[in-house]
């Protein structure tokens, strides 16, 4: 979390101020209405921000991942290899466009495992999806080493990790393409939303034509007349969420250092009783979530009930796992990925995550944590 927690007065503010400015909601043409583009200036700063050459913002996180795996020339019948603990929205975008999700394991950072990745691909591996979840990096040194050896493009699904670093590099600028979420329950929001960042010109401008119905947006011509090479759809960001999140934007250092302090007081305290997932070396770590593992079901629950007791709930374990774990999805996969994911599955099944919330107090968390100890 917590965008959410955070929004007050000053993004009503931003919002009340763009209907002053004549109210376009629309972030192409009527020039005449408006004072400024909200989307191109959000665009602007979060990369700025986040230290890229491009950057576009779109409709949600998952039309992110199609539009980058468009753009980075996934086709039907293409191999897209991603990893079993994730959303699904990941595995949709692949299924999409009529490619073949290939779901690998995670290790214990709960991200994709670099020996399993290297064992999945094939000549029609087109693209890898690491997925930095819950607000750790994955591996990403060996997974580009492996990508790079074998001319493999990479998105970067950094939907859960917003503002999260790896080797000092912000995740989502070190592939190929990288995809954020701004969805109401992401680090920042915008109710709904997310971006596209790229340091390659050439997939910048793909995928800015694609999500516009194809638009070039070529400044020789108004928007009526304007030119085209693809066809699209419509990805499109709204004015108002645009204004909204660039106040957000504005919050993010805030987030980071206070979801810190809570995360370090779990970790300090539990750390001598509980196996805590793993942080690779290299990571800095949005301190979104704070993830242990407990194989005694007993224990388990138990751990389950004083969590309850003091008023927090879990993050996605145990309490959405069936969202989060391909093992469940045999709606989409078929039975060889199922299969596949059975070991994250039982990994996850161990887990517990307790989301971090900065309308709760550092003493919360001790109290918390206090608590968790007294459950075994």
């Amino acid at each position: 979390m917590p965008g959410y927690e955070l929004i007050n007065f000053k993004e009503q503010k931003e919002v009340n101020k763009l209907f002053k400015e004549g109210g376009v909601l629309f972030a192409h043409g009527f020039e005449n209405l408006r004072k400024k583009y909200h989307v191109r200036e959000f665009e602007k700063k979060c990369a700025q921000f986040f230290e890229s050459k491009r950057c576009l913002a779109v409709s949600s996180g998952t039309a992110a991942i199609k539009i980058g795996l468009k753009a980075l020339g996934v086709k039907e019948g293409d191999e897209v290899i991603t990893q079993a603990f994730n959303f699904i929205a990941t595995v949709e975008a692949i299924l999409d466009l009529r490619a073949k999700p290939i779901i690998i394991n995670v290790n214990k950072t709960l991200n994709m495992d670099p020996a399993e990745l290297e064992k999945s691909i094939t000549k029609k591996t087109k693209v890898v999806i690491p997925v930095h979840m819950l607000g750790f990096s994955a591996e990403m040194r060996k997974i580009k080493k492996i990508c790079k050896r074998k001319n493999i493009k990479i998105l970067e699904d950094n939907c859960e990790s917003v503002g999260a670093k790896y080797n000092n590099k912000f995740l989502g600028t070190l592939g190929h393409m990288g995809v954020f979420s701004f969805d109401h329950g992401k680090i920042l929001t915008t109710g709904e939303g997310g971006i596209i960042l790229t340091n390659n010109l050439k997939l910048d401008k793909y995928a800015r034509e694609y999500h516009d119905h194809g638009h070039e947006n070529n400044p020789k011509f108004s928007r009526g007349k304007d030119t085209k090479t693809i066809y699209g759809f419509n990805y499109r960001m709204t004015e108002i969420q645009a204004v909204i999140g660039k106040v957000q934007l504005k919050k993010l250092k805030y987030i980071l250092k206070e979801n810190k302090k809570r995360y370090e007081i779990l970790h300090n305290k539990i750390k001598n009783k509980f196996e805590i997932r793993t942080n690779p070396k290299g990571s800095t770590p949005n301190y979104d979530t704070f993830i242990f593992f407990e194989k005694n079901r007993k224990k388990r629950k138990n751990i389950l009930k004083q969590i309850k007791k003091n008023s927090f709930g879990t993050k996605n374990l145990p309490d959405a796992i069936e969202w989060h774990c391909a093992f469940y999805w045999n709606h989409a996969l078929p039975a060889r990925e199922i299969r596949n994911s059975l070991k994250t599955k039982n990994l996850l099944s161990n887990s517990i995550a307790i989301p971090i919330n900065l309308k709760k107090t550092t003493k919360d968390y001790i109290n918390l944590a206090k608590s968790i100890l007294s459950a075994v």
